[in-house]
């Protein structure tokens, strides 16, 4: 609306004239009026054209023709309000700046989210918290030590990624370019964080694998995977491939039903055992996507706050993919991977540690090189999981210490030392292994002392002598440089001082040795089964060396729980007798409830009356058997009574 119409609604009576339609005869107002006005109108022109070029945009000549019906005394308040057109590349730039700009706050926030939801984090015993790089813990963020422990990012958890920083991106985009020419026109496969899924593998439908929240208690959600009933129906039939102890029938499995999390396990340890390394490693993949696409929407890989109990039989093929997997994965030097698999393994069930996750953690943070971490983990764990008495932690925390004491100064290195002498008076039977593993022969004083001697290594409890062969097989590598192993000398040196010196620490320990370690716990045992390194698993006890252990569910728990039970086999063969039980062994197909005339092979149709005719053939041959009389050399016709009863051979 016009300022005219604006001031006749309001009830003005001022005349309007516009001075385009003025009469040169002077009617209507006078000349000096309408010279005056056609001065306004030629400056209020000339301050848009002033305007214009100043943002360089043409104006709306409706616009021109409304201001000028407006009388001067408002040329102000219609320039204070008039609009200005802004060129369209300063009003992309403008969007641009404002979109940057919401991101950015949105992103904020949700990293303050994040860090109030990493700071409802409970690691269960907080007992642990106490000291933080030697400061009290109310001194360091909580936000911190959560992420240290349990925080993933999706980004580490591609192996790819690694690679490039390994390799180049040059040569993993080649490599990738050329998987991708290979498998040019196949289906293309859903997006995973947990793998990378390849396109020639079998589409992905409805599996009848899927997962529930449980409940929530100090701060963590609790979930569980569920079977549906078809799901179930492919379980029993798997069960039933693998008592069959023919591989060819999990394949066979497999090939229904492409998705199958057990069998798919079950298959790559027998590719592994065949030597066949990328065959096995593909079906771990195909595993991990499988459960993965079964998640649930509030389940997170990162948060650290889900948990799954590995007492629950449909949970434990989850935690043993992940774990076959991230040590493949660490085989192919991704150690950084590695780490980030260990910390999402452990975040799980981190109280239980169903897998023992911190046997290996310690490796993968050596040679991933995050030693800040691998510290900080000891530091926050020592005082409610004893991480000391691990041997693992006790050699690779002063480790870890000496490679940051190269970058923080003398004091760094005089705590390394402390730390790895008191290892060495806990764990004496540790050094000849570790260094034989080396290449290393030790120094003849070394060698000739009785503390290093042979009887470190035969007075040691079993358990003990697992772990430390666990920690040799998996760690030498770690220990092997130059300069470390003169660190490790200089420091036995100390020690052989402090034994012969008498010290009183040499005792304690040994008091600790033998009163602890007595039977090695069920986890431990499984996690050196599964790692399948040759220094542990000689040291395991003969009850589970010679023991049956399944490929897809190694050592179950005791408290095991399932949430169906597998229906009972039909027993009659095998309680028909010997017999029955070797016409099974013969023909696989015989049942002897069978009616005769059932559908089958047409070799099949009168399986009875064969039956009948090989009993009656093995009737004849037992018969018919005799025994075979003994010759016997009497050439003096002596009486067979004479002969004494002890003579015969």
């Amino acid at each position: 609306m016009s300022s005219r119409a604006l001031r006749k609604l309001q009830g003005k009576t001022h005349q309007e004239i516009d001075p385009l339609t003025v009469s040169s005869d002077g009617s209507g107002e006078d000349s000096n009026n309408t010279s005056s006005k056609n001065v306004d109108i030629t400056t209020r022109k000339k301050k848009k054209n002033r305007l214009k070029e100043s943002v360089d945009v043409p104006v709306n000549p409706f616009e021109l023709l409304v201001d000028e019906d407006n009388e001067p005394e408002d040329v102000n308040d219609e320039e204070e309000t008039l609009p200005i057109e802004q060129p369209e590349s300063q009003t992309v730039t403008r969007k641009k700046k404002k979109k940057k700009k919401k991101k950015q706050k949105e992103k904020e926030n949700k990293d303050l989210q994040a860090e109030e939801d990493l700071e409802d984090l409970d690691l269960g015993n907080g007992e642990g918290n106490a000291h933080l790089n030697g400061d009290d813990a109310s001194s360091a963020p909580i936000t911190q030590k959560m992420r240290a422990l349990l925080f993933v990012e999706h980004k580490n958890l591609n192996p790819d990624n690694e690679m490039r920083r390994i390799f180049g991106s040059r040569v993993v985009q080649a490599e990738n370019s050329r998987r991708q020419r290979q498998q040019r026109g196949r289906t293309r496969q859903r997006v995973s964080w947990l793998t990378t899924p390849k396109d020639n593998w079998p589409p992905m439908g409805k599996t009848g694998l899927t997962m529930s929240l449980l409940e929530t208690k100090a701060s963590c959600q609790y979930f569980t995977y569920e079977h549906s009933q078809s799901y179930q129906d492919v379980e029993f039939q798997f069960y039933d491939a693998v008592e069959s102890l023919n591989p060819q029938n999990i394949a066979n499995l497999i090939q229904l039903h492409p998705y199958h999390v057990a069998a798919l396990l079950q298959l790559s340890e027998v590719f592994h055992m065949g030597e066949d390394a990328q065959a096995s490693a593909e079906l771990i993949e195909r595993a991990l996507l499988s459960c993965e696409l079964s998640f649930h929407p509030v389940f997170s890989l990162t948060t650290g706050t889900c948990r799954l109990e590995f007492k629950r039989s449909e949970n434990r093929p989850f935690f043993l993919a992940l774990f076959r997997h991230l040590t493949i994965v660490g085989q192919k030097g991704c150690y950084k991977t590695s780490l980030e698999f260990c910390k999402l393994l452990l975040s799980l069930e981190p109280e239980l540690d169903p897998l023992c996750v911190l046997l290996m953690i310690d490796f993968y943070a050596l040679r991933a090189q995050e030693y800040s971490f691998l510290v900080r983990l000891y530091q926050e764990w020592e005082a409610h999981r004893n991480l000391s008495q691990l041997p693992n932690f006790a050699f690779s925390i002063p480790l870890a210490m000496y490679f940051l004491a190269l970058s923080q100064g003398e004091e760094e290195r005089r705590k390394a030392d402390t730390m790895l002498q008191d290892s060495l008076l806990m764990f004496p039977g540790m050094l000849h292994p570790l260094l034989d593993k080396c290449n290393v022969n030790p120094d003849p004083k070394v060698s000739s002392h009785a503390f290093f001697g042979p009887d470190s290594q035969y007075s040691q409890p079993p358990a003990l002598k697992q772990l430390i062969g666990l920690y040799i097989g998996r760690c030498n590598s770690c220990w092997k440089q130059p300069e470390v192993l003169e660190w490790l000398e200089r420091n036995v040196n100390i020690v052989l001082q402090r034994v012969d010196e008498k010290d009183g620490m040499v005792e304690q320990c040994r008091t600790k040795r033998q009163s602890r370690y007595q039977g090695t716990p069920r986890n431990i045992l499984r996690h050196i089964l599964i790692s399948e390194i040759k220094d542990a698993t000689a040291a395991l006890p003969p009850d589970i060396a010679n023991s049956t252990v399944l490929s897809y569910d190694p050592l179950p728990p005791l408290d095991s729980v399932c949430g169906y039970e597998r229906p009972a086999r039909r027993r009659a063969v095998e309680d028909a007798g010997a017999l029955s039980t070797f016409f099974r062994s013969l023909l696989p197909n015989f049942n002897i409830e069978e009616p005769a005339g059932a559908a089958g092979p047409a070799g099949q149709n009168d399986l009875r009356q064969g039956i009948g005719v090989l009993m009656d053939a093995m009737r004849d041959l037992l018969n018919n058997i005799r025994p075979m009389e003994v010759p016997v050399d009497n050439p003096e016709n002596e009486d067979i009574e004479d002969v004494e009863p002890g003579e015969w051979d």
